[in-house]
């Protein structure tokens, strides 16, 4: 069979797209190719999804019909690029792949620069993508048009949810979504430590929490109800719940989130230089 998916970079992102890809039925097995520097990790992969594998970054890009993903990290990009710069992709232009990225900080102009003359697709994906409920922003390059913006959501809606953006908001999504998941995680410890102050065994104020963060997450994307609204259907006038919020408001925990969305932006920018 025809291999269509190559999969650059065997990580935990790239594993947990590969397997929800196929798990889904969006790519066989046998038509995926994965490269790994790790000869264990590709034993792994081969044994785990039964895809072809090799340590041949080239193999892939020069196999794969339909989408080259690079899933490694932006420090090693420099010298993939170069090692795919060397093959004579000129005869691979008519039906070339589509390259997508989720290399943090590697803009479209230096992917492009790259894969000069093919279709590509920036990916910011973040962590609970790893179980399928992530979400992810993408920006289409100058080369890639409405067959390869298909491909792109399809691929990622394997993970979770898509949105796109112009790549100028890039850094704002990093800033939102990527760094997010560290901020929800602070949320959660954080409340969980408040019912252990507040006399609530260990275990079950971690539960507590966890479940309070997942149940509201659901009750709004379900409903899309406005988060104020929601706010203000459990705060009854003089109760418990009024009580807390005067206090977060007190603390300025409104804006330390809309600070941490801006500062992570901001660095975010700043790496990408």
């Amino acid at each position: 069979m025809t291999i269509k998916f190559g999969l650059i970079g065997g990580g935990v992102m790239g594993e947990a797209l590969l397997s929800r890809l196929i798990a889904r039925g969006i790519y066989q097995s046998s038509e995926v190719i994965v490269s790994e520097p790790l000869p264990s990790r590709l034993d792994f992969l081969k044994q785990q999804y039964g895809v072809a594998v090799t340590t041949d970054n080239s193999e892939v890009f020069t196999q794969a019909k339909e989408v080259v993903f690079l899933a490694v990290k932006p420090q090693v990009f420099s010298a993939i690029a170069q090692e795919l710069a060397d093959i004579d992709i000129l005869k691979y232009r008519e039906n070339s792949p589509l390259i997508i990225s989720i290399l943090a900080g590697v803009p479209l102009s230096q992917l492009e620069a790259a894969f000069v003359q093919l279709p590509v697709i920036r990916a910011m994906p973040n962590t609970p993508a790893t179980v399928g409920a992530g979400i992810t922003a993408i920006c289409s390059g100058a080369y890639s048009n409405a067959k390869h913006h298909q491909i792109a959501q399809q691929v990622f809606s394997a993970v979770g949810e898509v949105v796109e953006v112009s790549e100028g908001l890039m850094d704002a999504v990093t800033g939102l979504s990527g760094s997010g998941p560290a901020y929800v995680a602070l949320l959660v410890e954080s409340l969980a430590d408040g019912g252990v102050s507040a006399g609530l065994p260990r275990a079950i104020a971690n539960q507590l929490a966890l479940q309070t963060v997942l149940g509201t997450a659901k009750l709004l994307h379900e409903t899309k109800m406005h988060p104020a609204e929601l706010k203000d259907r459990v705060t009854s006038p003089g109760g418990t719940t009024i009580a807390g919020i005067a206090k977060l408001e007190q603390a300025g925990f409104r804006s330390a989130l809309i600070e941490a969305v801006k500062a992570a932006t901001e660095r975010s920018q700043e790496l990408g230089k």
